[in-house]
This record gives C-alpha cells, structure tokens and sequence, in this order.
C-alpha cells in the first residue's frame, strides 16, 4: 500500500448544451486545468482524517461506519456506492483537499471532487482497471442517482474523459475533438446560486413542455430535429411553457451546429464563437438564467473583445466563459471584469483529465 497518494481532477466549462443533459440531449464541454487535489497520506488508524482547507472543514471518517445515500457529504456516500464495486477501504489516510476552482460558480468543483474521491479510493483500494466511463459512472450515480438530484451526465463525464468532448447523454457516447481552442477567459460573479433549486424547476418545466408536445404531435422525436415544426409544438403549450421547449429545440439545434464544426479539419473559431452567443440567447431570453450582474458581465467582455460569451452552469449567478482570439483582448477582458468588482477572473487553459499518483 502506497504512503501518499495524489490525486487531481479538473473543472468543467459548458461550451454547448446548458440545460440539456438532463434532457437526454447532447452536449460539449471542455475541462480546464483549475483542479481539485486531494493528497493522502496513510496514517495508522482505520479513519479517514479529512480536510477540507479552503472551506475551513475538517471531518473524521471511520471506515467501519455504515454509509447512507441520505448523507449530505458525497465522500460518504461515495463510499457507500463504491462497496457494490468490491472497493472497501481499511486503512486510514490523512487527507488534505485543496482547490483552485472557485467553489459554487457554475465550474463542477463538486463533480470534480467527486471524480478525484473515487479516482483514489479505486486506486488504492479494489483492483478495477480504472477507465474514463467507469469514474464517470460511478460518479454519476454518486451525484445524481442516489441523491435523486436533477442534475444530468455532463460533468461527470466529462471531467472523467478530459479535454473538450461531444457526449449523447442517453448512450454515453463521447466524441473527443482534438482543435487547439482560442484563450477561455472565466469571470466568476459575486452570487451565489441555488443549482439543485433551479435545476429541478427548470427540468420540470422543459420535461412537461416536452410531454405536451409528444402527446399532440404525431411521431414526435428529438431524433428528428430537423423535421419539427416548432411553431406547431408550441400551439399546443400554454404561454409559461413555451420557453422552455423553445430553449430545448433551440439549443439541440445550436449544439449539433457545433458538433459539425468541430469534426471540421479546421476549427472556424469565429463560427464556434458565434453559435455560443446564440446558444446563450436561448439561456438568457427564454429560461431567464442570467442575472444583472451576469448580463453587465457578458456585456463588458463582449465590449472588450469577447467574440462568444455565455453564462456557465445552471445559472442564477455562476459564471461566464468568453472566447477571445487576440491574446492583448483576454487580458484587457481580465483587467475589466476584475475593475467591475467580479469575484474572480482568469485566463483558463483546457485541462487534461483526472491522474493519480504515488509516492
């Protein structure tokens, strides 16, 4: 058994499909190389001595408790979920967890924790060959299955599979694309979101619109986007509801457009950037996710060079992500959003996936 194990796994930027895995729709995501790190180091006991030091938590876990998926800390129930896949750990570690993803801010720290957790309690404990789909799921059912979250597979997999990805969250097929992206400047607001509150109201909301709909349109798919007449679908939904399935249609459409672009031989940036801005306008006009404080954000970006920018994550607060192919732009979008009083804003350059190491 290794003395200290290292393990790192990156955050999560939403490019195309906000909003949509939970759908059973398809998204791309990309991480970034802002990770969470969590270094062990094997102490003498049969507890996990954890440290949560940028949130000031210190938690000491007995491995001979029992585990609940009702528990409010994912690295117990983490640890519950993993027994059904022959992982018990039996001897204990002292834990240090760092992070240099903001926290709360549409960017997946808590998915990213989740992945690093189970990353080294794999490693160091089962004999499982640990793959990319094989953390993504175990993960996923972590996150969302066994505490009945709203969320989808986006983040999992992911932070799971690293750099920027296609995936189809009904079959978990991934499509990797390898084009050198612009720089990806990250503007942290100051608001703190409700992301299961919203994630569940938005979902309900999407998911009746969409019942509606399959109930009055004959042979009604999302596999024949090209063939559905939106202004027939929404004739039959009532006002409150016709966003939601306006902002379902037009962000498939939206994501797909960008699919085709990045299996291009060339990246056309400026169209990629483009399709960002409208995917953005179905986030902010019809599921009505953005703040002031994010629209202010977006607007100094786009003023200071920002070719595509867009709220990042389930909205309310959170995040921005702008594409900017002029390095002296990045930096003045930097500078600006800083001067504007965000909490936090960064170039972020596209991340590799989670790594274990040993000492």
């Amino acid at each position: 058994m290794y003395k200290k194990i290292v393990s790192k796994a990156p955050g999560r930027v939403c490019l195309f499909g906000d909003h949509q895995d939970y759908l059973g729709l398809p998204i791309i995501a990309t991480t970034i190389k802002n990770e969470i790190n969590i270094e062990a180091v094997q102490n003498s006991s049969k507890e996990f001595n954890v440290n949560k030091k940028d949130l000031g938590l210190i938690d000491i876990i007995p491995l001979k408790s029992k585990f609940h998926s009702d528990e409010k800390d994912f690295l117990k129930i983490a640890l519950k979920v993993l027994k059904d896949y022959d992982c018990i750990p039996n001897i204990g570690y002292d834990i240090n967890i760092t992070s240099s993803i903001p926290i709360n801010s549409g960017l997946s720290s808590s998915s990213a924790l989740i992945i690093a957790w189970v990353n080294f309690l794999l490693a160091t404990f089962s004999n499982h060959k640990v793959t990319p789909n094989l953390l993504a799921e175990i993960s996923y059912r972590i996150e969302v299955l066994e505490t009945v979250g709203s969320g989808g597979k986006m983040d999992q997999y992911t932070i799971a599979n690293g750099k920027t990805i296609y995936l189809d969250t009904i079959d978990d097929n991934i499509i990797p694309f390898n084009h050198k992206l612009c720089d990806l400047i990250i503007g942290v607001s100051n608001q703190n979101k409700d992301t299961q509150g919203l994630l569940k109201k938005l979902k309900e909301n999407a998911l009746k619109s969409i019942q509606i709909v399959d109930n009055n349109v004959d042979n009604f798919s999302f596999k024949d986007i090209d063939k559905i007449d939106l202004d027939e679908c929404l004739s039959f939904l009532d006002d409150d509801l016709k966003p939601f399935f306006r902002a379902a249609v037009g962000n498939y459409r939206t994501t797909l457009k960008a699919k085709n672009e990045f299996q291009k031989d060339s990246l056309d940036i400026e169209k990629i950037a483009g399709l960002m801005n409208i995917h953005h306008g179905f986030l902010k006009n019809d599921l009505k996710i953005t703040t002031q404080e994010i629209d202010d954000m977006i607007k100094i970006a786009k003023d200071n060079g920002s070719i595509g920018t867009k709220i990042v994550g389930s909205g309310g607060g959170g995040s921005i992500v702008c594409l900017s192919n002029d390095k002296s732009c990045s930096h003045k979008i930097v500078e600006e959003l800083i001067k504007f009083g965000v909490k936090e804003a960064f170039i972020a350059n596209v991340g590799k996936g989670p790594i274990v190491s040993y000492e």
